[in-house]
């Protein structure tokens, strides 16, 4: 049990109008002002709802802290959930992004009620490759990718931020690279782990929501067969949207085109309630 509303803990507010809400949802090193870019755009239609997982920089609260060690996909699923069934969110729209795709994923499984539609921003079930699966990372670059953030995180991190945004977009890796660096090293590497170590593709076949999964065409940490890989696996209505752009964050260096396919895939729902 938290100590305080996890809508504190977790800094949530509400922003914008509109009978439909929309739900951001970070991934792995950010916060929620990832979607600076997008969010006055969306404000102008839905009611957005913007939170910071308990890995982000930005938290505050030692309740968080304290549960951290225990944290898992599925962890972070069950805080999603009671975030909404404190805010008596209903039929909202989930948007994901990287991590948080997945975590939504479980979110819908567990709770069907919370969410009518899930929009997957360049997520993945699983980064390492297998036999017959391509995921986009072989073991050993996921054991140097954990072996630089133990033992040079800060260097690291701004390498990880050029990589995955794209040397092309300078101003967005700082962006992106000063929140990475602002995380605890600690939790930067458990974090990590998680993400590039856990295998979440058995969920996808639980997931009856009409989904979205959106990827930029050249995406260095999540490659154009996972999307595939997961429309083929995801038992409900999912379709592909593809982004022509480089990098792992088309709401950083390609906003205008993200808020194009998200005006025209949102789905509403005069069912909300809340």
């Amino acid at each position: 049990m938290y100590e305080i509303p996890i809508s504190v803990a977790m800094n949530a507010k509400l922003i914008g109008c509109g009978e439909q809400t929309v739900v951001l949802s970070h991934g792995y090193g950010a916060n929620q002002s990832i979607w600076d870019n997008i969010l006055p755009i969306l404000a102008q239609t839905y009611r957005v709802l913007l939170f910071d997982w308990s890995f982000s920089s930005t938290i505050q609260h030692p309740q968080l802290f304290d549960s951290f060690n225990n944290s898992s996909f599925t962890a972070f699923a069950d805080d999603l959930i009671s975030l909404s069934d404190e805010m008596n969110l209903k039929n909202t729209v989930f948007i994901g992004h990287s991590m948080a795709g997945m975590i939504g994923c479980i979110a819908s499984v567990k709770r069907p009620d919370i969410f009518t539609q899930l929009i997957l921003i360049g997520s993945s079930p699983r980064y390492l490759n297998e036999k017959n699966y391509e995921g986009g990372f072989n073991k050993d670059e996921v054991d140097n990718i954990l072996s630089n953030i133990e033992s040079n995180f800060e260097t690291w991190a701004i390498n990880f931020a050029t990589l995955t945004v794209g040397a092309n977009n300078p101003n967005s890796v700082e962006k992106f690279g000063k929140n990475l660096q602002r995380m605890r090293p600690e939790v930067a590497l458990s974090v990590a782990r998680i993400v590039f170590l856990s295998d979440q593709r058995d969920v996808l076949e639980k997931v009856e929501l009409p989904c979205t999964i959106i990827q930029c065409s050249n995406d260095i940490v999540v490659p154009n067969s996972v999307a595939n890989f997961m429309q083929s696996k995801i038992k409900g209505k999912t379709s592909i949207e593809i982004i022509e752009t480089d990098g792992h964050f088309p709401q950083l260096t390609a906003h205008e085109m993200l808020i194009k396919v998200l005006q025209r895939v949102i789905i509403s729902s005069p069912k909300e309630i809340n």
